[in-house]
């Protein structure tokens, strides 16, 4: 699966790197809840997750980050 990005931070967040924190700029999410987001980012991901023991992530359409830069 494949999805197109405008914008994608990783976290490490724990020492091990076993843990991590992603969040994710898509205008495929856009009319989309946030489990389907979430879906989504899971089906890309599947292979890498597979490694990782807790996954962490905030899917936002360009508009909801355009938003947040603001604050």
């Amino acid at each position: 699966m494949e999805l197109s990005v405008e914008h994608v931070e990783v976290e490490d967040t724990t020492f091990n790197r076993c843990a991590c924190s992603f969040l994710v700029v898509s205008a495929k999410f856009e009319g989309k809840p946030l489990l389907q987001r979430h879906r989504l980012v899971n089906a890309c991901l599947a292979e890498e997750l597979s490694h990782t023991h807790a996954f962490e992530q905030k899917t936002l359409t360009p508009e909801q980050w355009a938003r947040e830069q603001q604050k």
